[in-house]
């Protein structure tokens, strides 16, 4: 039922407002070589959509780590063991995405990072897949991948779109360079949309103002039984709960997909959520509607020629046209506190059960310590109080990661943290009742938690937060 709801969804074309159809495409050709992936060959044939793509590279906020005490501060411990937990950053958007990727510490500081980690991040990708096949997906960043880009897109460098921003997500990413017709490039959303029984052969002009956008801006993992290829967990559905259970079920397999990275507070193997916009999209308010109606809308250039703004983020930035061309009966000041209100609830419980879900991982670890000082704690109750902070961490990280800030599908993100908290606290209430079993101090232990938490917090340097998740009362148990 839920596969033919969203291909019915997906293949609807509206005619109502803000309409993906406003305009259809005149045949073209652009004179580009159809392999074209430099972003500056696109500069003079298409002037009004460069000005617009030019304001990405317009910094608007202040670029600091998510586990900034003003955001989320328990990063640093529910990520503990991951490089997310060294530096995880506010974005700056698409024409920067390459180079903070290269550049972030969790890319640096891992010689072991695959390009499996690059592979929304550059218009070359699609290049390096056909010449290397499936060998592309498990080759070494720093040395397979970085002289790769250096000897194609070092040279063309410039100082227009800074130091990787010709080679970061662009034009042909989702445009044929030839005729300028929508499409996919990355095989792993075609992969998905299969496994899901949707004909994206067949999709309309509406369906692919989504579609290119769903090639990165979704959940995925690199899949061990498949040459570390980036996979999306889509073999059940699209929604946060279908995704679980196809994500359980290839962790069950023979060397299947247990987890981006095993907690070194809990050892605990955790699933890390990315950035699922699409599939929250999906079965949100505002489905029946493009991504591109509201990231990319209509505009008139020049007083009468419509363009679709190449200028990729947040609607409230355009809500003239990303808004009120549906939403007309309703005041600017009206729409901008509705979305407030929603973005300050999602945040106020996704801080609830992050705080929660951290709690949870120092209580499993505090029974794991005591089972090895000799203490009568069985393999089979720290497994299932993993089990269940494995379950609250990922039912808070995929809302968090998601980025409209629980925008694109209120409910959907209140119901994700409700069974977020539900486990986290259900970890905390089994290990409580074990560890008061056999002695455990509850109230000693409450409070060396909120110490620790409370060190994480103060640590000025943002990379080094992570450093004192661990600490004599609560030891890395899992290198240990």
């Amino acid at each position: 039922m839920l596969l033919a709801v969203f291909s019915l969804l997906l293949m609807l074309v509206l005619a109502a407002c803000n309409s993906s159809q406003a305009e259809e495409s005149q045949p073209m050709d652009t004179g580009l070589d159809p392999n074209e992936w430099n972003n500056y060959a696109f500069k003079d044939i298409f002037p009004e959509h460069w000005e617009s793509y030019m304001k990405n590279m317009v910094n608007e906020k202040e670029v600091i780590q998510k586990n900034d005490p003003s955001i989320e501060p328990m990063l640093p411990i529910v990520w503990n063991g991951f490089g997310f937990a060294v530096e995880y950053n506010l974005t700056r958007g698409h024409t920067y995405a390459l180079e903070d990727q290269l550049e972030v510490r969790r890319i640096t500081e891992n010689p072991d990072a695959i390009a499996s980690c690059v592979t929304c991040k550059s218009t070359l990708v699609p290049q390096m897949i056909e010449e290397f096949g499936d060998d592309f997906w498990a080759m070494n960043v720093h040395t397979e991948i970085m002289p790769y880009l250096e000897e194609h897109a070092g040279p063309s460098r410039d100082d227009e779109l800074g130091k990787w921003g010709h080679a970061s997500i662009g034009c042909s990413d989702c445009h044929d360079p030839v005729t300028m017709d929508l499409r996919i490039t990355r095989p792993s959303l075609t992969d998905g949309l299969e496994r899901l029984g949707f004909d994206y052969e067949n999709a309309t002009q509406h369906d692919m103002r989504s579609l290119v956008c769903a090639q990165c801006h979704v959940e995925y993992y690199f899949d061990p039984l498949n040459d570390q290829k980036v996979t999306f967990p889509w073999g059940y559905g699209l929604t946060f709960e279908d995704q679980w259970e196809y994500s359980e079920y290839q962790a069950s397999r023979d060397g299947g997909f247990p987890g981006e990275y095993v907690s070194t507070i809990s050892d605990t193997p955790i699933l890390k959520a990315q950035h699922p916009e699409f599939e929250m999209w999906s079965y949100g308010p505002h489905q029946t509607v493009s991504c591109a109606d509201c990231h990319m809308p209509y505009q008139r250039v020049d007083g009468k020629k419509k363009i679709s703004s190449h200028r990729w983020g947040s609607p409230m930035n355009t809500l003239e046209e990303s808004c009120r061309s549906c939403h007309g009966d309703k005041s600017p000041t009206y729409l901008e506190e509705r979305v407030n209100d929603i973005q300050d609830r999602h945040k106020e419980q996704l801080l609830r059960a992050q705080d929660i879900s951290a709690s949870a991982h120092y209580y499993a670890n505090r029974m794991i310590v005591r089972q090895s000082e000799g203490l009568d704690i069985s393999d089979e109750d720290i497994k299932k109080v993993q089990d269940l902070i494995r379950e609250g961490q990922w039912f808070w990280d995929m809302p968090a990661a998601e980025n409209s800030y629980g925008f694109h599908n209120p409910d959907g993100s209140m119901a994700s943290f409700a069974r977020s908290i539900d486990r986290s606290q259900e970890a905390i209430l089994v290990a409580t009742r074990t560890l008061m079993a056999v002695g455990e101090d509850i109230n000693e232990l409450e409070r060396q938690i909120e110490i620790t938490k409370e060190n994480v917090i103060n640590e000025e340097v943002h990379h080094e937060k992570h450093t004192h998740a661990i600490n004599e009362w609560f030891p890395n148990v899992r290198d240990n």
